[in-house]
């Protein structure tokens, strides 16, 4: 998958082609870049609707390349190091959405596999409980 950046993209355009790539995982941006394998204070969470412009330190347009083999880590450090873009990748676990920050060396394909598991999982046991 390519995504372009640019100041005038939407977060939320390139969150949904993102989520419509890998189903189970999820794309935040943060006013600020977090340190590799650091989490990122929630509280710096950039509205959907904002654009890149308003929440990025280098105003670089380009296309980010995103493939299934794509580490958690260096997908966000990229996004950091060439666009001046904060972003964490979380995984779903049933219906909470977990930061990727232990697991950062994993692939997004093994990530997605993973959400889709735990996923699975957890509504299963909801439905046997029921």
């Amino acid at each position: 998958m390519k995504i372009t950046i640019n100041d005038n993209r939407k977060i939320f355009a390139i969150q949904e082609a993102f989520t419509n790539a890998f189903p189970f995982l999820k794309l935040e941006f943060f006013a600020k870049p977090h340190k590799p394998g650091g989490a990122s204070s929630k509280k710096f969470i950039k509205h959907p609707t904002k654009t890149l412009g308003e929440c990025r330190t280098i105003h670089k347009s380009g296309t980010i390349t995103i493939t299934p083999n794509t580490t958690v880590g260096e997908l966000e450090q990229h996004f950091s190091d060439v666009y001046g873009l904060g972003v964490q990748v979380f995984r779903k676990s049933g219906k909470v959405w977990l930061e990727t920050t232990v697991t950062d060396n994993w692939t997004l394909d093994r990530q997605n596999k993973e959400g889709e598991s735990l996923s699975s999982y957890m509504e299963e046991n909801r439905l046997r409980a029921e």
